[in-house]
């Protein structure tokens, strides 16, 4: 196993990914729900979002262009979808629908937006493709890459699993103060993800 290149995958995947970011993301997006319901959801989005960053590593660009799509449209689409969520927790639907005030039952963010595309995000996917091509040649360099990368979301499950360690320190207030300024965050990176796929397609420059 090559360290370095070990080393350089691991500081990569970690910033794309951002762990430490998407502790707060969770923590909103399952307010008030039990830990078990949590911890479940907190498994199945990392295990989600591990097969799907897999596929890329292992298939790459085959898989959207056998689909016909682009990368950057996956990003743009991705984008509009994460501000209808930050919309939502800026005005507190989500919250008024678990305490009942609207039929909710079917809530589980695991799938989106938290497998994807906030920890198996488009700039994660094109990570994992540019990874695997330039690690150690055959099965050894991409298995090296995918080990790597089973650290990241590793580290991804254990900062969701204590999410409700943070969630008890902050209390209902904190909470509700936290939520609707991760939303304003989200908002921003939602349309961070749009004018990003805008620029990919050469429809926009940006400075």
């Amino acid at each position: 196993m090559d360290l370095a290149f070990a080393l350089s995958t691991f500081v990569t995947l970690f910033l794309v990914i951002d762990p430490i970011g998407m502790s707060p993301l969770f923590l909103a997006l399952t307010s008030g729900m039990d830990k078990a319901r949590r911890r479940s959801i907190a498994f199945r989005a990392c295990a989600i979002a591990f097969v799907v960053l897999t596929i890329f590593g292992l298939f790459g660009n085959a898989v959207l262009e056998g689909l016909g799509i682009s990368l950057p449209a996956f990003r743009i689409s991705g984008g509009l979808m994460l501000f209808l969520i930050a919309v939502d927790m800026l005005f507190e639907r989500r919250t008024e629908r678990r305490e009942g005030r609207t039929p909710d039952a079917d809530h589980d963010p695991s799938v989106f937006p938290l497998a994807t595309p906030l920890i198996a995000g488009p700039g994660a996917m094109a990570a994992m493709v540019l990874l695997t091509g330039s690690g150690a040649p055959g099965w050894l360099g991409i298995l090296e890459v995918h080990l790597v990368l089973a650290a990241v979301i590793g580290l991804v499950l254990l900062l969701f699993l204590i999410s409700g360690v943070i969630e008890h320190i902050l209390g209902r207030t904190g909470i509700l103060v936290v939520t609707r300024l991760l939303g304003m965050l989200l908002a921003a990176l939602a349309v961070q993800f749009v004018l990003d796929g805008l620029h990919d397609l050469g429809v926009l420059t940006l400075t």
